[in-house]
């Protein structure tokens, strides 16, 4: 497998990354079934390892501690900090005080000493930005933390980040990672340029839409995955589902299986680094393993930019995609008085 400089530090990843979100009670409860994937995925050649606090409680964390366990030297190791992690209102977010408490409990959990990529899961509107990266500086200074980098950011905050530690004197995030798959390219219009500017890698996450790109989800067809799922909007978006049936006739009529071509879609694009893959079993990781050195050709890209026009997103977002204050909160997008004017 071949090697990517993570942005500009010098560190050398693999394309496909290893995404720890399924290993625990959220996904695979078997400890040792999940520890054969991670060596399985590591003696195929995948160096970079990625997970969260969050991830089922931190039951990731662990499950990948002791799969590292004599190797953790040959593994680029990241995790991220942000979700809630208990009932107390501090046990979470990116205050310098819940940050510089919750990254031992990474290091414990991971058994380790340091974290190569320390990510913050999500923006925290509440916290100013100068908080979290003074924090995230002196993990870097002290040795616990190799690199800092962000997850799901609009554009407009990436630079307000990069900003604030020139003037500061600060670490910068050296890292992005977003939602990014033939279905989601909204980051191709100012996410990925953005952090292409700043000299920054972008480890994109759900190259297959959710399961949406495995082929197992089709439009008026009730398969398993489809049937488990259902309550999910995205899987209901009539839009989504057009196109992933345009993206299977393009999948039969190249030979490529359309969880290759999905794959080979997310880390065809200059500004990124690596593709998460988070699988749940040994088949499924077996599955995206084969397609490891497919590569799309110009007529293959360009059939796809009809499918989906570069830089927009089909329909209904995945739902755990971030959404600005401005947009979630009605009272942001509406004037005072404004019902009262109407009637």
């Amino acid at each position: 497998m071949q090697y990517r400089t993570l942005g500009r530090t010098g560190i050398k990843v693999t394309p496909y990354a290893l995404g720890a979100m399924m290993f625990g009670a959220g996904g695979n409860p078997d400890h040792e079934d999940s520890i054969r994937i991670i060596h399985k995925a590591l003696d195929s050649g995948i160096n970079f390892v990625d997970t969260a606090d969050r991830y089922s409680a931190g039951e990731s964390e662990e499950i990948v501690g002791k799969a590292l366990k004599g190797r953790r030297e040959h593994v680029v190791l990241a995790t991220k900090v942000h979700g809630p992690m208990g009932t107390d209102p501090n046990e979470q977010g990116l205050s310098r005080r819940w940050i510089v408490t919750e990254v031992e409990n990474s290091l414990r959990r991971l058994q380790t000493d340091y974290i190569d990529l320390y990510q913050i899961h999500r923006p925290d509107p509440e916290t100013d930005i100068e908080e979290t990266l003074s924090a995230l500086t002196d993990l870097v200074r002290s040795g616990k933390v190799r690199a800092i980098g962000s997850s799901t950011m609009p554009a407009s905050d990436i630079v307000e980040a990069q900003w604030v530690a020139e003037r500061r004197g600060l670490e910068r995030f050296r890292t992005e990672q977003p939602s990014y798959s033939i279905l989601n390219r909204g980051i191709e219009s100012e996410v990925l340029p953005v952090a292409q500017r700043y000299g920054m890698g972008t480890l994109v996450w759900s190259p297959l839409a959710k399961g949406m790109l495995t082929g197992r989800i089709r439009k008026n067809q009730e398969t398993d995955l489809r049937r488990a799922t259902m309550m999910a909007a995205s899987f209901r978006d009539e839009s989504r589902l057009d196109a992933v049936e345009q993206v299977v006739v393009l999948a039969e009529d190249t030979g490529i299986k359309m969880t290759h071509l999905a794959m080979a879609f997310a880390i065809a694009h200059p500004g990124v680094t690596s593709a998460i893959i988070g699988p749940r079993t040994m088949e499924q990781l077996d599955d995206l393993l084969a397609g490891v050195e497919v590569r799309l050709t110009d007529e293959i890209l360009d059939r796809l930019d009809e499918i989906v026009t570069p830089g927009t997103n089909v329909g209904v977002l995945d739902h755990s995609a971030y959404l600005t204050p401005a947009i979630q909160r009605p009272e942001l997008r509406r004037r005072p008085g404004a019902e009262r004017s109407a009637a």
